[in-house]
């Protein structure tokens, strides 16, 4: 019966859940944009606490059960505590929960990093702090979520070939990012495929 549950029940619920979460995101940066309240020399936390401002003030929100908070800690059950360890914890910018009637928990993450056309230091870090941390090994990688690339110079499709670039560069040019739709894309790994948002400010 568990068997059943879980692949009958749990998996249309949680793609539902994740497709929810994206959408609330999505919506916040429209909005963000509409009421022109990012600044292009923002650093990513304060872009981030405007959207999930916007995030939580949004009805669907409510209608949907999901909670959210910023700067979640990543708890290592594996470490013994000591005093000062949680400031050494991994934080993820983002996470959106809902707690379902069947009691199922469900959690999606959201990573952001700054994005500008002409700043190959940021797309490098965009992979190295961003793509790799959600692939195995990296600090994310138990998660269930998505990068989102701020972008505050250029265009999306500039800053996602500089990306590219330094992929196929580092021999991996199967993992490049192609876009799916609009401003939702996606990359390929060897051991799973993550989804990336580009929300652009400079428009």
């Amino acid at each position: 019966m568990a068997g059943i549950l879980s692949s009958s029940i749990f998996l249309p619920f949680q793609n539902k859940f994740e497709i929810r979460c994206v959408t609330l995101f999505t919506e916040a940066y429209y909005t963000s944009i509409h009421n022109q309240v990012i600044a292009l020399d923002f650093d990513e936390n304060d872009i981030t606490a405007i959207l999930h401002n916007y995030v939580d003030e949004n009805p669907k929100r409510i209608n949907w059960r999901i909670s959210s908070n910023v700067e979640n800690f990543n708890f290592d059950k594996n470490i013994i505590p000591y005093k000062g360890f949680a400031a050494k914890l991994s934080r993820i910018d983002m996470r959106l929960t809902n707690i379902s009637w069947l009691k199922n928990e469900y959690t999606y993450y959201i990573e952001a990093k700054n994005l500008k056309s002409n700043n190959s230091g940021l797309k490098r870090r965009y992979i190295d702090t961003g793509i790799d941390n959600f692939l195995p090994g990296g600090k994310y990688h138990e998660c269930e979520g998505i990068l989102v690339g701020y972008i505050l110079e250029g265009k999306a499709n500039e800053c996602v070939d500089g990306i590219n670039k330094l992929l196929k560069k580092d021999e991996r040019e199967s993992e490049i990012i192609f876009q799916k739709k609009d401003i939702n894309y996606q990359s390929n790994h060897s051991e799973k495929s993550l989804n990336h948002l580009f929300f652009n400010f400079t428009n």
